[in-house]
């Protein structure tokens, strides 16, 4: 990631990624559901998790680094959100996905936190007096697989008025939905050609870097990379 937090706000940038050509994309209406070897979280599953995550809770308000579709599609209400960096890891499509955004039979990609680099984004503040119940709905919501393909882990950011440490998700490269390292081109044409009953990966990948914009960051991976699907989608 090398945009930077600055004063201001930077205008944003003319997406090449537009959606008219996300329209072209049409999927399944109805949920294709879990993999024959995919296992969904249960409740004990999901009240152990947050029992894990609050024990390793430091003092004070719970923070949530927010650095995928958290920014633009919140799980939660929060009291305050403030911009924030993450040094040691970067925003990447490294996760498959076979369902929501995509199909079994046309695999796609979603964002998860990679080692190396840095990555700007949001830091929100979860409300102390539904702070238990807000962490279930986002453990339920980013945890769906077990083992999950993301590992919930106490971040330290960075934030022009001090820093904090905050909850996020980082991949687990241990998961079979990591996918290692892959080129943009090929990252562009699984993302172009991936669309499931809750929309497509270019519909999310569009969303993202144009919610960035807004905030003032470019992150230029995601800028080169929604160049290249458009340019898939457009058959250019």
């Amino acid at each position: 990631m090398s945009g930077r937090l600055v004063k201001g706000r930077r205008e944003p940038g003319v997406m090449a990624l537009t959606p008219a050509l996300i329209a072209r994309l049409q999927g399944p209406a109805t949920d294709c559901g879990p993999g024959p070897n995919e296992t969904l979280c249960e409740d004990a599953d999901y009240a152990r998790l947050r029992a894990e995550v609050l024990a390793a809770k430091p003092a004070g308000d719970l923070w949530l680094f927010a650095y995928g579709s958290l920014i633009w599609r919140p799980a939660v209400l929060d009291d305050e959100r403030r911009p924030a960096l993450l040094r040691g890891h970067h925003r990447q499509f490294c996760m498959w996905t076979r369902r929501f955004r995509a199909t079994p039979e046309r695999p796609g990609l979603m964002l998860a936190l990679e080692r190396g680099g840095q990555c700007h984004g949001l830091a929100l503040r979860l409300s102390a007096a539904t702070m238990e119940h807000d962490l279930d709905k986002v453990l339920r919501r980013e945890m769906i697989m077990k083992p999950s393909a993301y590992l919930p882990r106490w971040l330290k950011l960075e934030t022009a008025r001090g820093p904090l440490t905050a909850l996020g998700f980082i991949i687990n490269r241990q998961s079979p939905r990591y996918t290692g390292k892959l080129s943009e081109e090929k990252t562009a044409a699984l993302i172009a050609g991936a669309v499931g009953h809750m929309g497509s990966c270019a519909e999310y990948l569009m969303h993202m870097v144009s919610h960035l914009e807004e905030l003032g960051l470019r992150d230029n991976r995601l800028w080169r990379l929604q160049a290249l699907v458009a340019k898939e989608l457009a058959g250019v």
